[in-house]
């Protein structure tokens, strides 16, 4: 994709690839919203015309909760959320990037080692992300970024997932000729998040983002998924696709999702295996007894929730290939309460007067009033749900949401077609 900003270009080609990217609709607010990002990287670093401009988008999970870590199946699709970035190289040690609205972060290259008071922070993801391409004998030089996101941070579209991909995608672009995929993209960027970052994700948010479009993974062979398009327009099925945040924060929550594969572990242990995807079902359901006491009935219900999981994904996909949206709905409520009975990660253990997620849900289906579908969204315990809203019923569906969990909570979304990118 090939965009500049300079008065040589004609207005019809930045229109075309901007259109490309955000839609026709969108064009002239993205054409804004760049030059304010050049702007912003002149204005903290000085003029830069060896600047490049990037983009990283968001994900939505759409089938398949807490199954990648299990070398499961999902379902997920880059969405026309994204963060972008104006970058110039500047030689050196220095990785300078500033955040709009946020301090300026300086990670040097001659210390890459991972930093345990950097856990949850940027600055890890960043040191993270070049320590892998280090490792590899890349020859990593210093650079200055100005970045501004539409991912909000908790939206469960993965904000941080986004910047991961983003900042392996400029590297790999500036000092490795482009050489790596969207799949080891994505796997840079889950190693910049467990081992740096500090959270025991599985592989999902980073394959959404920067693979783009809505794409199937199967992650049985984790080091070298299976990832395929799958093309559908739920606005041409007559509906859309509504990301609702119920208003929960996830912090302090890593211990909830790290108790998901922890407890699963337990379950593979007992079989000698790493992840549940190594473990028939039928063995599984044979040894239901000795799991309960060795692992206990949580564990059990959430490995039940995994192996239902799985085959809802194949049927997802399939219903999609066939065009029975019918069938697609009904395979995402069968999800959502699936997530809700037996992975139980709607509401924290032993939350009572916040029950953030579970209220929204429950708001989502009176409005909804059996059409449609609706399903807690990718980690749980906080952040947001998925609704699919029939077109007819969208004005009525987001002012009820909004009107209970505030203005602004309920946010309309469009798959996109392409993952990490530069734009030149």
């Amino acid at each position: 994709m090939d965009i500049t900003f300079s008065p040589a270009r004609s207005h019809d080609r930045l229109q075309s690839a901007l259109a490309a990217l955000y839609g026709p609709q969108a064009t002239p607010v993205q054409a804004q919203r760049y030059r304010h990002l050049l702007s912003g990287l002149e204005e903290t670093f000085g003029p830069q015309p060896r600047a490049a401009l990037f983009s990283a988008p968001g994900r939505t999970e759409i089938g398949g909760n807490h199954t990648d870590h299990q070398h499961g199946r999902v379902l997920t699709g880059s969405v026309n959320l994204d963060i972008i970035a104006a970058v110039a190289p500047t030689g050196g040690s220095l990785i300078r990037v500033q955040s709009e609205g946020f301090p300026l972060i300086e990670v040097d290259l001659a210390d890459l080692t991972a930093r345990p008071e950097e856990h949850n922070t940027t600055a890890a993801l960043i040191r993270g992300v070049a320590a892998w391409f280090a490792a590899q004998g890349h020859a990593l030089e210093g650079l200055c970024a100005y970045i501004t996101s539409q991912v909000l941070s908790g939206s469960g579209l993965s904000s941080s997932a986004a910047f991961e991909v983003l900042t392996a995608t400029i590297l790999n672009d500036l000092f490795c000729g482009g050489q790596y995929d969207p799949v080891q993209i994505a796997k840079v960027g889950q190693y910049a998040e467990n081992l740096y970052f500090g959270k025991p994700s599985g592989l999902l948010d980073q394959m959404g983002a920067s693979v783009g479009g809505m794409v199937a993974i199967d992650f049985q062979d984790n080091d070298n998924p299976q990832a395929a398009k799958v093309d559908f327009d739920f606005s041409a099925a007559g509906h859309a696709l509504c990301i609702v945040d119920s208003g929960a924060d996830h912090a302090d929550l890593t211990p909830e999702y790290a108790a998901v594969p922890a407890e699963l572990g337990e379950i593979c242990a007992y079989f000698g295996k790493a992840v549940l995807r190594e473990v028939p079902e039928d063995e599984f359901s044979a040894a239901l007894p000795a799991l309960r006491r060795a692992a206990g009935d949580r564990a059990v219900l959430r490995a039940i929730h995994v192996y239902g999981e799985n085959r809802r994904v194949e049927g997802q996909v399939a219903a999609l290939q066939r065009g029975d949206f019918d069938g697609f709905l009904a395979l995402v409520r069968q999800s959502g309460l699936s997530s809700w009975r037996f992975l139980q990660d709607i509401t924290p253990a032993g939350a009572v007067r916040h029950q953030e997620v579970a209220l929204a849900l429950a708001l989502a289906e009176q409005l909804l009033d059996g059409r449609g579908a609706c399903r807690v969204h990718g980690g749980g315990f906080a952040g947001t749900i998925q609704a699919f809203v029939p077109l007819d019923l969208l004005d009525k569906f987001k002012a009820g949401m909004e009107s209970v969990l505030g203005e602004g909570r309920c946010h309309v979304l469009a798959i996109r077609p392409v993952g990490g990118v530069r734009l030149v």
